[in-house]
């Protein structure tokens, strides 16, 4: 039998009924077919053989056959004898007779009782109404009890919070801020172990010993830890301010061969740690500052693209120790791709000296550009390059391209 007979009665039910909703655009071989193979079916559903008889009427296959099935005329034909009678006259009649007769004889058994009903309520009308103005009474009584008792209640609340209020503001402020409740400290989100873990790292950062192996096993938490996580953990341990003198020590602690860290980790920890250092520096960066920067742009190069090199190009006021920094790893730690990856990013910000540069820098490496990627760069020169007609670096830079990518000019 065919496949789509396999499927459960309730799946090509609501196939078909579907299908009768949007026939008229679907190709009609193809929903004759469907219907020639759901009509081998050796056990069909009676609304299944339904629907496909209404849809082979409704797209002009002749079908003498009534949209029922045998097997349901047949109880129809069963259930109509049994109510008719086998063809005598009066089957439902018959039916609705006999309760007729039965409804007249408790009828006239009902209105006798009746009679005597009406007798014995006569003479308790009057103790009725009267019972039923008391019980109103009554009600409307306990209702303006239970009301003034409620709005006594509000009142006595409403005193007490007030006088409440007025002894709680008699007290010194130091006694108002013991009252108020302590903040859910960042730390009641992180689990037990990594709570344990984030006090020695702290212990660690905080303390100038020398750091021995178990103390950089510590570090081994961050594997573990969810980029959210790993949010809150940099910033319990305000990363963006510590001593630069601590970050080489922390670098090789991050960077040990047995801490894998993933992209958003690493991507985490380098914009915490160094973008707000690199960032407000006035002066050539030290040396511990460059040390940390270089070894970690060596082992995460694309982390370090994308948080610390390209937020640090979208700032507008960058000047030259910025500059200098990043020439430093543009020469001595991103390959190839990365370069290219950075001169992209330099074609969607506006140019300014220190970013000419970067950008000579990187045309300096000779990374392959693209015919595509050429252009974009001319289109930058025709749009940002009048404003740098009295610049050295921009005259640099040009000499540079004429040099280097003579071909593509």
């Amino acid at each position: 039998k065919p496949l789509v007979c396999l499927f459960p009665a309730l799946f090509k039910h609501n196939l078909l009924s579907f299908i009768y909703l949007v026939h008229s655009v679907l190709p009609r071989t193809s929903v004759l077919h469907l219907l020639t193979c759901l009509g081998q079916d050796p056990h069909p559903s009676p609304w299944v053989t339904a629907l496909v008889r209404q849809l082979e009427r409704n797209l002009g296959v002749y079908n003498e056959e009534p949209l029922y099935t045998p097997l349901c005329s047949q109880r129809l034909k069963e259930l109509s004898q049994h109510l008719a009678g086998f063809g005598e006259t009066g089957g439902w009649a018959k039916c609705f007779s006999g309760q007729r007769v039965e409804s007249e004889s408790q009828s006239a058994s009902g209105l006798s009782e009746l009679g005597t009903q009406r007798k014995r309520k006569g003479s308790f009308v009057n103790l009725d109404s009267d019972g039923e103005e008391t019980a109103q009474q009554s009600k409307r009584i306990k209702m303006d009890v239970c009301g003034s008792e409620s709005v006594d209640a509000e009142e006595q609340s409403a005193k007490e919070e007030i006088s409440g209020r007025l002894e709680s503001d008699a007290p010194a402020e130091t006694h108002a801020e013991q009252l108020q409740p302590v903040p859910d400290s960042p730390c009641d989100a992180l689990p037990e172990h990594i709570k344990v873990c984030f006090l020695q790292i702290k212990e660690l950062l905080e303390n100038q010993t020398e750091w021995d192996q178990s103390s950089m096993d510590v570090f081994k938490v961050l594997n573990e830890c969810d980029p959210g996580q790993v949010e809150v953990f940099c910033s319990m341990l305000s990363l963006p301010d510590l001593p630069e003198q601590t970050l080489p020590k922390l670098c090789s602690s991050i960077l040990a061969p047995s801490l894998d860290l993933s992209y958003s980790t690493a991507a985490t920890l380098i914009r915490s740690l160094l973008l707000e250092k690199v960032l407000s520096l006035s002066e050539p960066a030290s040396r511990c500052l460059v040390t940390a920067v270089t070894s970690l742009c060596r082992h995460c190069p694309r982390p370090m693209c994308h948080a610390l090199i390209g937020p640090v190009l979208e700032e507008k006021n960058i000047g030259n120790p910025q500059a200098e920094l990043l020439n430093r790893l543009i020469e001595g730690c991103l390959d190839s791709h990365y370069r290219l990856l950075l001169l992209q990013m330099t074609l969607k910000i506006t140019w300014s000296e220190a970013v000419l540069s970067i950008i000579h820098s990187l045309l300096d490496s000779k990374p392959d550009l693209s015919e595509e990627l050429f252009a974009q760069f001319t289109e930058q020169l025709i749009t940002q390059g009048p404003q740098f007609t009295k610049s050295v670096k921009f005259a640099k830079m040009m000499l540079t391209v004429l040099t280097k990518y003579s071909s593509h000019v």
